[in-house]
């Protein structure tokens, strides 16, 4: 069995924000137990800039972007040195692999990530991965290893993605706030629960909250994998949810499948505007594999470019798929319900080509 394991920056780090060394030798014992078994393990750690932020004497997280990225970078090494130190008490090999979204997105990039984890995870590693935060830019960064974590599960063909909290998995209400709060122990692939939108706070410091964690169980389902949300520091927390022992909260794999692109493109990516499409469009697009085009779009949102990600929505006010842009919106807008044979000349003829589309309903 594979496990792609992510634990957040609050299970990894004190109040303070000081590298939480316990917890790391906790997680460790949990996957050298799992590999003790004959199971494949890859980590997805956050820590990076909150092990920075100590390391630096700062009183709180920065907020601007080149400051974010520096402090990453004293930090990344300090959190690879923490689990490097636990792991060699097993007598494990662990490796830094550090990505961002052009690994997903470009195929290359993916098939060199893809392979190169595959290789480690043969040579008996424990790949350590984080996005590279010192490097990516604002405009093409996750800022969260929730979704990495779903693009990693996808590409590596994982069984399980246990995606490991300060809280013991998904509640009826945030239990901190409402005692009457109680735990969700399995969630069904079609359960209205993996569309809703969570509380997205968090403790202040890391970047998701269960808000992401709910979008990352959302992509795993829709790979096959079935995940676990439950509290980093429960015993035996990944041998339980390998098991399938509810260990948490558990997500059944869906039936519908998707490709670490199309994952990006449904969930990850940012979204840069948005089509408005009429009726005809909406089933056509729906009912069969089809490229939006021009003469279905009745209104534009925002100034996209080709090349950004924009949200499809149907005459009800609904978003109903997502997509890579083929046109960018000054041009879309002087063409809009025009047929392919009115479009000038050299401009393309689709505004969301059906390789880039994906139907989210």
């Amino acid at each position: 069995m594979r496990i792609v394991a992510k634990i957040g920056t609050a299970s990894i780090t004190t109040n303070e924000g000081v590298i939480d060394h316990r917890a790391i030798a906790h997680l460790v014992d949990e996957t050298a137990a799992l590999r003790s078994a004959g199971h494949d393990v890859v980590i997805v750690s956050s820590g990076a800039v909150a092990a920075g932020v100590a390391a630096l004497g700062m009183d709180q997280r920065p907020v601007d972007m080149q400051t974010v990225q520096a402090v990453s970078a004293v930090g990344q090494s300090r959190l690879v040195e923490a689990y490097n130190r636990e792991f060699d008490r097993h007598g494990i090999v662990g490796a830094q692999l550090l990505v961002d979204p052009f690994d997903f997105v470009e195929r290359r990039q993916y098939l060199h990530l893809r392979s190169t984890t595959q290789r480690l995870l043969e040579l008996a590693v424990v790949p350590v991965v984080n996005e590279n935060d010192a490097i990516a830019n604002d405009e093409l960064r996750y800022g969260d290893n929730d979704r990495i974590a779903a693009l990693i599960a996808n590409s590596v063909g994982a069984d399980v993605l246990v995606l490991l909290t300060d809280m013991d998995g998904v509640f009826t209400a945030d239990p901190r706030r409402d005692p009457s709060a109680t735990l969700i122990p399995y969630v069904k692939s079609d359960d209205p629960l993996l569309s809703i939108s969570a509380d997205s706070g968090g403790s202040g410091r890391g970047s998701g909250g269960m808000a992401s964690k709910l979008v990352a169980a959302r992509m795993a389902s829709w790979s096959g994998i079935r995940s676990v949300i439950a509290r980093a520091s429960r015993r035996g927390v990944l041998a339980g949810s390998a098991s399938d022992e509810l260990v948490g909260t558990t997500f059944a794999p869906h039936e519908r499948t998707l490709p670490a692109r199309k994952l990006w493109i449904a969930f990850a990516a940012e979204v840069a505007g948005s089509v408005h499409v009429d009726a005809g469009a909406q089933r056509a697009l729906t009912d069969r594999p089809n490229s939006l085009l021009p003469a279905g779009v009745a209104q534009i949102d925002g100034s996209f470019e080709p090349g950004q990600v924009v949200d499809v929505v149907g005459p009800a006010g609904v978003v109903f798929a997502r997509g890579i842009a083929s046109t960018g919106a000054s041009a879309l807008s002087q063409v809009l319900g025009h047929h392919t044979s009115a479009l000038p000349a050299g401009m393309a003829n689709t505004v969301v080509h059906r390789d880039d589309l994906v139907v989210l309903a």
